[in-house]
């Protein structure tokens, strides 16, 4: 070989050298704390960059927050300790020694308490269980704080079988869920009263089917009276409703299979309706609401304090009408208060502030084009709009009746971020309460009288804090979790800032993005990019916050040389707007992938240091869908992929989100195979990871069984990567994350190398 044929070959050696070193602090550096250098063991490995939340609550008299504090006595456990927010005394309400049951040495374990009325009693909710996403099924134990009496509900019902108890309101009696069936029990007698007696597997009484809590997020099923006689509750009634099997291959030597009810796009829902109970037993009055129970959504049931009414929220199948409801108790009969309408969707907000006098409510709506805050009354159909400007009021966070004026969410000049303003109940007064010197994402929790708050605030490059403030004034009283220890980590790194920007994409249109750099950016060389996406209605990406361990795994890979960016294209969940959020109606994925492509066309066009050669996107869920609409339909464009828990076909998943979004499917055929990435299966050139795991239950391994089918059909290689049993999350059992994220970093690593060119 002469000299001249021996040149490539050592550029090549030369650059896999440099890549090696580069790499090489990863892999020896996995367990020195102190070092700059990010590994993904250091990341995913419990400990190193958690993140420390604060729990307190607040007391419903205002008279002070509480929290579980360590009792250093022997026998252990928490006690329950409130807090004094002005001067910060405290003083112990529930030792934890009042918390071991009979018969036991040590004191129950707490996931869950509410407290009577009077706080003669506290509610204990403890060894819990998932029921889909949330651990909502566990025991249910009592505290008398007069008789210190501990005594646990149900009677003789299996252990982890009671959802949702709540104190009656002259706490005396306490109502719970056991198995589809709703229960009253006397605290004093200890009588139980089975208010329904349903023993068809289809009926489900006070609580929920699969849909109705993934996508209203609906668990709780049931409401007291204000007076204490009766109970409305929802019921399912899930006869006819289509199964998904989950097989479950390493549980046992044969498999195990579980059927979930679950209505795919044009499917047949679950029929709801509900009804009201007396406390003391007997038939149920079903409320009269109008339309096809069926392909109606009532999504919200409340019971005011000081009214007589039962309020509700129906949605039609389309979801572009939202009937606003009261129902009279006695007779059930329904009106109507009036309606909320768009040509699109219409948000489905649950759980709405009432004023005292149970007759006022604040009722958010895009009716004018953004989302704001409205003042409705049950004596009217008017409503009156509290929030000024062409902005999004984000979220109602207090409403002051004394001074009238409310506090909410908001972030007029950058929908990256978000502040707490004020306005008075006639509109006027608009004001920014959250101090201009703390850039970046903000939320709180005020107290019942609005005098006090728990403010935690975060930014791209600042893990959060949260403090005890002062209201109106937003002053400080106490730092109450710092993540002293998470910052000193963080600050050891010595992390680039994250750069935000916008990137044009069509005439008017920008798109927010943020952009990470190595540490050693060199502008005149060419760097690999690896793009992360979600892109659909349900959430964004773009975000001045704290992210956390992924916020972490994209900086490590920018230290081993990677520019990596993310976009939330038009139709995200970010404050601009009813139209920029709508705009995707009838063409998910279409519009979207689009929009990705345009900005990363622009990125290319004036960012000369990335490399077009090697670009990437990943995404997880939605994300996962739009990682394979870009791959797919842009093919030219991005060289790599890695796609989790994804849709490769729309008409596979659910009725409530995949038709609020897209229409129904008999109406929108055209729209549902368009914005399938299935569709352009044959249309894969570059590197394609699919990682799925065989129990998710909400995007079932079926979608990417479908589309290996494809794949196969049309001749295309990718890589396949299934974790046997884990949910839509992939983070059951033991090293699951760790090697999840090992396993896209390789894949990186081999398919889009890193380091300048």
């Amino acid at each position: 070989m002469n000299t001249s044929d021996a040149r490539p070959l050592v550029r090549l050696i030369t650059s896999w050298v440099s890549i090696l070193t580069l790499l090489s602090p990863t892999l020896h550096a996995a367990e020195d704390t102190n070092s700059p250098v990010l590994t993904v063991k250091r990341i995913f490995t419990p400990g190193e960059f958690d993140v420390e939340g604060f729990s307190g609550r607040w007391l419903d008299d205002s008279s002070g927050y509480t929290t579980f504090e360590t009792n250093k006595a022997p026998g252990g456990g928490r006690d329950l300790v409130r807090h004094d927010p002005k001067t910060g005394t405290q003083d112990v309400l529930v030792q934890a020694s009042e918390l071991v049951p009979p018969r036991e040495s040590s004191p129950l374990g707490v996931d869950g308490h509410t407290w009577s009325k009077d706080r003669s009693k506290l509610l204990i909710f403890t060894n819990t269980k998932k029921v889909w996403r949330t651990n909502s099924r566990g025991d249910y134990w009592v505290l008398d704080r007069t008789s210190h009496e501990l005594r646990k509900l149900g009677g003789e019902a299996p252990a982890s079988t009671l959802m949702f108890a709540k104190f009656s309101p002259d706490g005396r009696r306490v109502a719970y869920v056991r198995e589809r069936n709703l229960y009253v029990e006397d605290l004093q007698s200890r009588h139980i009263i089975a208010l329904t007696t349903n023993t068809s597997p289809e009926i489900i009484n006070g609580t929920f089917d699969w849909v109705y809590e993934e996508e209203f997020f609906l668990r709780d099923g049931f409401r007291w009276s204000p007076d204490g006689r009766s109970i409305a509750y929802w019921q399912l009634n899930t006869e006819g409703v289509p199964e998904v099997a989950l097989v479950n291959n390493t549980d046992g030597l044969y498999p195990k299979t579980q059927l979930i009810k679950y209505p795919k796009t044009g499917e047949m829902n679950s029929a709801c309706r509900v009804g009201v109970v007396d406390a003391t037993g007997g038939p149920t009055r079903w409320l009269e609401v109008p339309g096809d129970p069926r392909n109606h959504y009532i999504f919200d049931l409340e019971w005011p304090e000081g009214s007589a009414e039962i309020f509700l929220q129906q949605l039609n199948r389309l979801q572009n009408t939202n009937h606003v409801l009261l129902a009279d108790p006695v007779t059930g009969k329904v009106k109507t208060l009036f309606t909320d309408i768009d040509a699109a969707w219409v948000e489905p907000h649950q759980n709405l502030t009432w004023l005292k006098d149970g007759k006022r409510f604040v009722f958010p709506s895009e009716r004018d084009g953004w989302d704001h805050l409205y003042l409705a009354n049950t004596g009217s159909d008017k409503l009156k709009r509290l929030t000024p400007g062409k902005h999004d009021a984000i979220a109602l966070v207090h409403v002051d009746e004394k001074s009238e004026r409310i506090y909410y969410l908001a972030s007029p000049k950058n929908p990256t971020q978000r502040y707490l303003y004020r306005s008075d109940f006639n509109g006027s007064g608009t004001e920014r309460v959250t101090p201009t010197t703390q850039p970046g994402t903000h939320s709180y929790q005020v107290s019942h009288d609005g005098r006090w708050a728990f403010h935690t605030w975060s930014s791209s490059g600042q893990p959060p804090t949260t403090e005890l403030i002062s209201l109106p004034d937003h002053k400080q009283v106490r730092v109450l979790e710092e993540n002293k220890k998470l910052k000193e980590r963080v600050a050891l790194l010595k992390l680039p800032e994250t750069e935000f920007f916008k990137v044009p994409v069509a005439k008017g249109v920008e798109l927010d993005a943020w952009c990470l750099k190595p540490a050693d950016f060199d502008a005149t060389k060419k760097y690999p990019l690896l793009i992360h996406v979600y892109g659909e209605p349900a959430g964004s990406t773009v975000k001045d916050a704290w992210g956390g361990t992924s916020q972490l795994w994209h900086h490590m890979l920018a230290q081993q040389g990677y520019l990596v960016m993310s976009f939330d294209n038009r139709g995200t969940a970010t404050p601009r707007g009813r139209d920029w959020r709508k705009s995707i109606y009838r063409q998910i994925g279409i519009l979207a992938s689009q929009d990705q492509a345009a900005a990363l066309k622009h990125v290319l066009a004036t960012r000369s240091y990335v490399d077009p050669a090697r670009v990437g996107i990943w995404g997880w869920s939605g994300g996962g869908s739009m990682t394979l609409n870009a791959l797919l339909r842009y093919p030219d464009l991005y060289s790599t992929g890695i796609s989790i828990a994804s849709v490769p076909n729309m008409r596979y998943y659910d009725t409530i989100y995949q038709e609020r979004y897209m229409g129904l499917p008999n109406d929108n055929a055209e729209g549902y195979r368009n914005g399938s990435p299935l569709t352009f299966a044959s249309q894969l050139k570059g590197n394609l990871l699919l990682v799925h795991g065989t129990g998710d239950d909400n995007c079932h391994y079926q979608g990417a069984e479908a589309l290996v089918n494809e794949f196969i059909r049309n001749g295309r290689q990718f890589q396949l990567m299934t974790y046997p049993n884990r949910s839509h999350s992939i983070n059951e059992g033991s090293g699951t994350t760790l090697h999840l994220r090992e396993l896209m970093t390789s894949y990186l690593h081999e398919k889009l190398p890193a380091g300048p060119r």
